[in-house]
């Protein structure tokens, strides 16, 4: 798959995101939080090998991380579409923090045992699964759609900055003053993301359609991305290279202790890899201008999966750092890719909800892989494991030859053409309850016509899915061979009143195309259910 085949060109410059003062404090508090995580990631690793547990154990640590994002980011990402975002983040924070501080107790106090350890990093990263939709939900509020692209590579810098001084920080607490230290650390780094998040005063959007359920979102958000071609296109790509990718990470910790039995030598390498991120954030806004998206993503993939390779087969701590730094530039440019495409097909509405089948399709993969690949090496060894993983990453650049390429260029703001429906002044049942509802609209089709508007109509049928309809059908009335009939069903009176509302410019091409083929102003009907 291509993600990209209409590139615009991409001009912005990498620091304008920075202008916007409330963009810059919450990077600038997230700098903070993500240094105190990847605190508690080195500390975690160093503790279970501490508590000599086997590579398997390790291995689940990034599992344990993971799997929360399976579990819980459909829900989350249909609550951040519902809920004040702002209020969500601050409830997610604060029990994060809660978590953080539990931990480091029962640590420092000496009670730790590695299957506690593997529940409270759970614990943990279940508050971050539950915030991370409506983090990326929230990012294009903040720019502008131009600016997108530079703000989600400040975030991949600010994340990999991060991930370059929070190791080795770490391993010096730890080495100094233990590893209860460094997770006191990290509850700590919660407070300045609270204080921001509280002060910031987000722009309330008045709702011109109902409140939709928790259930009914999720639905909303698994149809959406059903009948969403180009967003399934990209989640499929991105969950397979991350079952690959995986793991390089999940047995990074394995790989420091071969080479160097020290929490340095981890810290040095996980340093690397963020370091080696930064580097190419920076370098990927001038490679936007002389590459395709398409482009990016092979030569980085390719790259990564070289970089795990290696690693298999290098003993060196200097010569391992030198890999990890290629490995987290390449890392960075493919993460970063899927984040944008993500954002830019997904229209405000549901972008929480998409942003969170994605990270469960993503997050899902990365705990997958690491379980297996922690399988393997106990079973093989590390080194062997990392020579596979490395393979499969390499192999899985051959999807462009059967998954089509979306268009990243698609504008997905809301139009409406539809009249708004209106229902009976007598009826006085709660929108939610009337229904199902069964829409007709008649169209009079131009005999030379008819075959492009059967096949146009088969693609809008899609796009009724995609917005609310839970079936859908094209008829041609047998009296009258000019006249076709489409239907469509929908669960309830409120949920057409939203599919009104979840039309997006995209779409208007199509629909003028079925107009092109037919004869005056179809005619439209609204049947509720007898009962």
């Amino acid at each position: 798959m291509s993600i990209a085949s209409h590139d615009t060109p991409i001009k912005p410059s990498l620091w304008r995101p920075l202008r916007t003062p409330v963009f810059r404090n919450l990077l600038a508090a997230n700098v903070v939080s993500d240094i105190g995580a990847f605190m508690q990631v080195v500390g975690a690793a160093w503790l279970m090998l501490s508590l000599r547990a086997g590579p398997m154990y390790v291995a689940l640590i990034q599992t344990a991380s993971a799997l929360p994002y399976v579990l819980l980011a459909l829900p989350a990402g249909a609550v951040g579409d519902i809920v004040d975002r702002r209020k969500l983040i601050l409830s997610t924070e604060t029990w994060m923090l809660s978590v953080a501080l539990i931990l480091t107790i029962v640590t420092i106090s000496g009670r730790i045992t590695p299957l506690l350890l593997l529940l409270l990093t759970f614990a943990l990263s279940s508050g971050d699964a539950f915030e991370t939709p409506t983090w990326r939900a929230v990012l294009p509020e903040l720019v502008t759609k131009e600016d997108l692209p530079s703000a989600s590579a400040l975030n991949g810098i600010e994340f990999n900055f991060a991930r370059a001084v929070g190791p080795a920080l770490a391993g010096a607490v730890i080495a100094v003053w233990g590893v209860g230290r460094a997770f006191l650390l990290n509850t700590v780094s919660f407070v300045g993301v609270i204080v921001v998040v509280a002060r910031w005063r987000r722009l309330h959007r008045k709702r011109t359609v109902p409140v939709e359920t928790l259930s009914g979102a999720t639905i909303a958000a698994l149809r959406f991305v059903r009948f969403a071609p180009a967003v399934r296109a990209v989640i499929l790509r991105s969950g397979l290279v991350m079952f690959f990718a995986s793991g390089l990470l999940a047995l990074l910790p394995s790989i420091a202790r071969t080479a160097k039995n020290s929490p340095f030598g981890y810290g040095f390498l996980l340093g690397g890899f963020g370091l080696g991120a930064v580097l190419g954030a920076v370098a990927m806004q001038s490679m936007r201008k002389r590459w395709s998206t398409e482009q990016m993503l092979t030569a980085s993939t390719v790259l990564f999966g070289v970089t795990t390779m290696l690693a298999g087969v290098l003993r060196s701590l200097p010569m391992l750092g030198a890999v990890m730094l290629a490995g987290g530039g390449a890392w960075i440019v493919f993460l970063s890719l899927y984040n944008v495409a993500i954002l830019n097909l997904s229209p405000d509405w549901v972008r929480a909800r998409v942003a969170g089948v994605w990270m469960m399709v993503f997050q899902g993969a990365v705990a997958g892989g690491s379980a297996t690949w922690g399988a393997l090496a106990t079973r093989v060894d590390i080194h062997h494991a990392l020579l596979w993983a490395g393979a499969g990453t390499l192999a899985t650049v051959g999807m462009g030859v059967f998954v089509r390429s979306p268009d990243l260029a698609v504008d997905v703001t809301p139009w409406n053409d539809w009249r708004v429906p209106t229902i009976a002044a007598s009826t006085t049942a709660d929108p939610e309850d009337i229904g199902p509802v069964l829409v007709t609209v008649e169209y009079d089709v131009a005999p030379e016509r008819a075959s492009d508007f059967v096949k146009a109509m088969h693609r809008y049928g899609r796009t009724r899915r995609r917005d609310g309809a839970y079936e859908w059908g094209i008829f041609r009335d047998s009296e009258n061979e000019n006249c076709y009939l489409e239907t469509f069903l929908v669960h309830s009176w409120a949920e057409h009143v939203r599919q009104h509302a979840r039309s997006i410019q995209s779409d208007r091409p199509l629909e003028e195309r079925v107009q092109s083929c037919t004869r005056g102003e179809p005619k439209v009907r609204h049947l509720i259910s007898a009962g």
